[in-house]
């Protein structure tokens, strides 16, 4: 059983692995970014290009999924953040997870319940204060009777669904991945010696190679299915 460290402060308790990682990865992203956007020039270079297509591709996501001009432009960047934010925690793992002994020091963040219920938390309050942008507070709250008005309960259940979906499927993902991935280095290839630990190497790197695909599928899905959110929250029905 994995241990972590957590302290308590004012009642609260913080687990110092996910501060670590999340800092860690808040860190990669902004080196990523001034590296890559240090020389913008009329004519794109290689690394330009990239930033460059990063960016359309969550304009892309945002575009197709919030029909409101205004929230687009104030989304854009906000999606664009929180895929490499996410990319990155969810990559953590596979490549830099550190224990000493029973203790571990270093995880994808993503893989705490914690974390990704975070970010669906975000995204949620960012999809109630466009609402009440856009409709004021009590045309936003009338959407919940929409389109008939016994629909209140379910409405207001949605919310927390959305909520819970959100957040445990990425959670789930990316857990399930450190797990496997933990059972191939740590039991298997140990289980047998020599003979265990080749048969281990190459199904430990494949393993880590379709985990980086499934963690880049998880980045999208999450922002996708923020913008999804968002850009429901902004639609008259």
């Amino acid at each position: 059983m994995e241990k972590s460290f957590v302290f308590e402060f004012l009642g609260l308790k913080f687990d110092l692995v996910g501060i670590l990682g999340s800092t860690l990865m808040a860190l990669a992203v902004l080196f990523v970014c001034i590296w890559l956007s240090k020389k913008v020039e009329m004519r794109p270079n290689k690394k330009q290009n990239v930033i460059e297509y990063l960016l359309d591709f969550t304009n892309g996501i945002v575009k197709d999924n919030v029909s409101d001009p205004d929230a687009q432009k104030h989304l854009s960047l906000y999606a664009f953040v929180l895929f490499l934010f996410i990319w990155f925690m969810n990559q953590l793992g596979m490549f830099l997870e550190v224990k000493v002994g029973d203790w571990m020091v270093i995880k994808s963040p993503t893989a705490d319940p914690v974390a990704t219920m975070s970010f669906a938390m975000m995204t949620l309050l960012l999809s109630f204060t466009f609402g009440v942008q856009k409709f004021g507070v009590g045309g936003y709250l009338k959407n919940y009777t929409a389109p008939v008005g016994f629909l209140l309960p379910i409405n207001i259940i949605e919310e927390f669904t959305n909520f819970l979906t959100l957040s445990l499927r990425l959670y789930g993902n990316i857990y399930a991945g450190e797990v496997l991935l933990t059972l191939l280095g740590d039991r298997l290839a140990m289980s047998g010696g020599p003979v265990t630990l080749v048969l281990a190497a190459p199904l430990a790197m494949i393993w880590q190679g379709f985990s980086v695909f499934i963690g880049s599928i998880q980045a999208y899905v999450f922002v996708t299915l923020s913008m999804v959110y968002i850009g429901k929250k902004v639609t008259k029905e």
